[in-house]
C-alpha cells in the first residue's frame, strides 16, 4: 500500500511542478495585474500540494508521526515568509518570493529523505535567515550611501577570505570556512555578495582605465587567497562574476578576452600546483577508470540518474543515501534519482527564471550602481548552480560548491536568502522610480491644463471677425457723429441758398 501511495505521489509531484514551472515563465507575458495574482497564488497551491504529497509518501514509506509534525513546522514557515514578505512590503516580487519557496521546500524535502536530523537544522537555519533578510530590504531602500562604501566591502571580504586561510579547518582538501561558537561559518559564501557591492561601487564611481586596472588588481586579490584556502569553487564565481560586471560596465570586449585568458593560464598552474585539482579533472576525463581514487562520487552520481530515468524510483525506493555528500554538493543527484529527471529538469527551469527575473530588475533601473548590484548577484546565483549541476552530471569538472537554496548548509543558505532579498530590495526601488516617474508626468500634465485654462480666461486669442466686431462695436458713437457733423456741414450751403431765393422773391413782390 506504501508504495503505491508513493508512486501515485510521485507521478502527481512531476504533474504539479510541470505546472508550476510553466507558470514562472508564463506571469511575464501578462500585463493584466489581476491576472498575474491569480497566476502567482495558483503557484503558492501547486507548491504547498507537492510539499504535502512528499512528505505523505515519506510518512506512509516510514511510518513515523515526527514526519507530520516536520511537516507542520515546514508549512508554518513557509506561509509565515509569504504572508510576511506580502504583508510587510507589499510592492516585493511575488515570483521571486514564490520561487525561493519552491527551491526552499524541494531542498527540505530532499534533505529529510537523507537526513532527518540535517533537514531539522536547515530549517532552524532557514527560519533565522528569513528573520534576518526581512530587514534587508529595507536597508537597501532607506541607506543611500550604499556606493559610498566600497572599500569597507573590499576590506571585510579580504579580512574573511584569509582569516579562512589562518584559521580555517581543512575539509575535503580545501579550506573552507572555520568554527564559531560550535557552529560551522564559511566566509566565502559572504564575501561573494560583498564583492559584488565591491565592484559595483567601484565602476560606478569611476571607468577609466585606471580605476579598472586597480579594481581588477583587487578582484585578483580574492580570487589569489581562495586559490591559496583551496576553494576553487568560490574563486570561480568570483572571477566570473567579476567579468561580467567588467564587460556591462565598460562594453568593452577586449577586458573579456584578456581574463578569459588569464584564468586559463591560471587554470594550468592550479591543474600542475595542486594535487586535488588534476584529480578532478581525471575524474572528469573518466571517473569509471578512476573509480578506486576520486572517480567514486561521480560514478555514483550518473548512476543515481540513470537509474531515476525520466520519473524516478520514488521516496525512500531508491538508493539515494549510497551517494557521498548527497545532502550537500551532490543533492541534485538524489533528486534526478528519486524524483525523476522531469523534475530535475524542472528546477534548473525555476532557477533560469530567477535569473531573468534579477536580469529583468537589473535593466530597469536607472541608478547604475544598483543596476550592477542586481546584474552581479544575478550571476552568481546562476553561475553556483550551473556549477553544482555541471558538475553531478559530469559535464564539467566537480567544483564542490552548493546548490542554492537545495543544498544542506547553514552559510550557503543564509547567504541566498539575503542576497534574494537584496533583489527584493532593488525591486521595491525600481517600484519606486516608476511611480516618480508617473508622478512628475501627471505633475506636468495638471501644470499644462493649469496653464491652458489661464490662456483661455485671461489671454485668449480673438478672431478677426469678433476683433472687427469689436472695432465697430466701439467706435460706432463716435462715427455717427462724424456722420452727421459731415451732413449739417454739406447742408448748410444749400440751406443758404434756399434762404437767399426766397428774399429776392419776396423783394420781387414787395415791389
Amino acid at each position: 500500500m506504501a508504495n503505491i501511495i508513493v508512486e501515485c505521489a510521485k507521478y502527481l509531484m512531476i504533474i504539479l511542478i510541470t505546472m508550476y514551472t510553466y507558470e514562472c515563465f508564463t506571469v511575464f507575458g501578462y500585463a493584466d495585474g489581476d491576472k498575474k495574482r491569480r497566476i502567482l497564488r495558483n503557484q503558492n497551491k501547486l507548491m504547498f500540494m507537492i510539499h504535502f504529497l512528499a512528505f505523505a509518501g515519506m510518512y506512509f514509506k516510514i511510518g513515523e508521526i515526527k514526519i507530520l509534525i516536520f511537516y507542520a513546522v515546514q508549512v508554518v514557515l513557509l506561509l509565515a515568509i509569504i504572508l510576511l514578505y506580502t504583508w510587510i512590503y507589499p510592492k516585493a516580487s511575488r515570483l521571486v518570493v514564490n520561487n525561493m519557496c519552491m527551491l526552499m521546500t524541494i531542498g527540505f524535502i530532499m534533505i529529510t529523505r537523507l537526513s532527518y536530523n540535517k533537514a531539522v537544522k536547515q530549517c532552524v537555519i532557514a527560519a533565522g535567515g528569513v528573520a534576518i533578510s526581512l530587514a534587508v530590504p529595507v536597508i537597501i531602500r532607506k541607506v543611500k550611501q550604499l556606493s559610498e562604501w566600497r572599500w569597507l566591502y573590499c576590506g571585510v571580504g579580504i579580512v574573511a577570505l584569509a582569516a579562512v586561510v589562518v584559521v580555517g579547518t581543512e575539509q575535503f582538501g580545501a579550506k573552507l570556512g572555520f568554527m564559531v561558537g560550535g557552529v560551522g561559518v564559511q566566509p566565502s559564501e559572504f564575501v561573494k555578495i560583498l564583492f559584488v557591492f565591491f565592484v559595483a561601487s567601484s565602476f560606478y564611481h569611476s571607468r577609466a582605465f585606471k580605476d579598472i586596472v586597480i579594481t581588477t588588481a583587487l578582484a585578483a586579490f580574492h580570487v589569489l587567497i581562495l586559490v591559496a584556502s583551496k576553494d576553487l569553487g568560490a574563486a570561480l564565481i568570483i572571477f566570473i562574476v567579476y567579468l561580467v560586471m567588467l564587460y556591462v560596465a565598460t562594453s568593452q570586449p577586449l577586458y573579456v578576452f584578456a581574463g578569459l585568458g588569464a584564468g586559463a593560464a591560471a587554470s594550468v598552474v592550479a591543474y600542475y600546483l595542486f594535487n586535488h585539482v588534476r584529480v578532478r579533472v581525471i575524474v572528469w576525463q573518466d571517473p569509471f577508470a578512476s573509480y578506486q581514487n576520486g572517480g567514486y562520487q561521480v560514478a555514483q552520481s550518473l548512476f543515481a540518474i540513470g537509474t531515476g530515468s525520466w520519473f524516478g524510483t520514488g521516496l525512500f525506493q531508491g538508493k539515494a543515501d549510497a551517494i557521498p555528500v548527497a545532502e550537500t554538493d551532490f543533492i541534485f543527484s538524489a533528486i534526478c534519482e528519486e524524483m525523476g529527471l522531469i523534475f530535475a529538469l524542472c528546477i534548473i527551469l525555476i532557477f533560469l527564471s530567477c535569473y531573468v527575473m534579477f536580469l529583468n530588475i537589473a535593466m530597469q533601473l536607472h541608478n547604475r550602481f544598483y543596476k550592477l548590484v542586481a546584474l552581479g548577484l544575478g550571476t552568481c546565483f546562476i553561475f553556483q548552480s550551473f556549477l553544482t549541476i555541471g558538475g553531478v552530471t559530469k559535464f564539467i569538472p566537480s567544483t564542490g560548491v552548493t546548490l542554492p537554496l537545495i543544498s544542506y548548509g547553514g552559510s550557503s543558505v543564509l547567504s541566498t536568502l539575503i542576497m534574494f532579498a537584496i533583489i527584493q530590495g532593488l525591486y521595491i526601488l525600481r517600484e519606486d522610480e516608476e511611480e516618480d516617474i508617473e508622478r512628475r508626468k501627471e505633475q506636468q500634465l495638471r501644470a499644462q491644463k493649469n496653464q491652458t485654462r489661464r490662456q483661455e480666461t485671461t489671454g485668449r486669442r480673438k478672431s478677426p471677425q469678433d476683433t472687427q466686431r469689436t472695432t465697430i462695436k466701439r467706435r460706432s458713437p463716435a462715427g455717427e457723429k462724424k456722420n452727421e457733423r459731415e451732413k449739417d456741414a454739406a447742408r448748410r450751403p444749400q440751406r443758404r441758398e434756399k434762404t437767399n431765393k426766397e428774399k429776392e422773391i419776396n423783394k420781387q413782390r414787395i415791389r
